[in-house]
């Protein structure tokens, strides 16, 4: 199978990654900068999807794990927190980012024969989950669970099936050292769940466990 992965050098993205290699998937990855074995992409930056999409060609990527993004609004105060700058950023690297590469990648998953989106969101992303706090990343998690339903249904024709997913309250540099399970453990349970998507399972939120997500 391959797959690409954004955001991959780090965290949940790279336990994807070294995942899906390891039962010898081609398996590809972006980060920001690129690197020895990453290829580069700002998924904030339109330019940079389009330099991405030219350097892959016309290949075919059977599934595309949109998986990079930002919290940039942890730990700030209702007060004086919740600038304009971190709103903007959010939304461009988790919403607007998660587009704009399904977008500039489409003709090559149309390319693959029955091809998978998995967009990596959150539980944070629920509004039945509402706790308070986290306003940017929360609200664009909530966007990205909106934006993977909506492509789920319009791109149903082309036979590509969309999944939604929460990995998990993760040892990240975001989740941070306290969280509850280990990357590996994540990107072990994600790899179960994309692998079980198929078009009757389409626009589907669910954690990495395989727990419904309320919308």
């Amino acid at each position: 199978m391959r797959v690409l992965i954004t955001g991959a050098n780090r965290g949940i993205g790279a336990a994807l990654h070294a995942g899906y290699a390891a039962r010898g998937d081609a398996v590809q990855g972006t980060s920001r900068s690129g690197g020895s074995d990453l290829l580069p992409l700002d998924v904030t930056v339109a330019a940079s999807h389009a330099a991405l999409s030219a350097r892959l060609g016309g290949q075919p990527i059977d599934l595309l794990i949109c998986n990079a993004g930002v919290y940039p609004d942890k730990g700030q105060s209702l007060e004086t927190g919740f600038g304009p700058d971190l709103w903007a950023l959010g939304f461009a690297t988790n919403v607007t980012g998660v587009f704009l590469s399904i977008q500039s990648l489409l003709p090559n998953l149309r390319a693959a024969t029955g091809a998978r989106i998995a967009i990596i969101s959150s539980q944070m992303g629920s509004s039945g989950r509402a706790s308070g706090g986290s306003y940017i990343y929360r609200a664009s998690k909530a966007a990205a669970v909106n934006l993977g339903r909506n492509l789920a249904r319009d791109l149903a024709g082309d036979g590509i099936s969309i999944g939604i997913y929460h990995p998990g309250w993760v040892q990240t540099d975001m989740g941070g050292s306290g969280a509850s399970i280990t990357p590996e453990a994540s990107a072990k349970g994600l790899i179960a769940r994309i692998d079980a998507l198929s078009p009757a399972t389409t626009g589907v939120f669910e954690s990495f466990d395989g727990k419904a997500m309320t919308f």
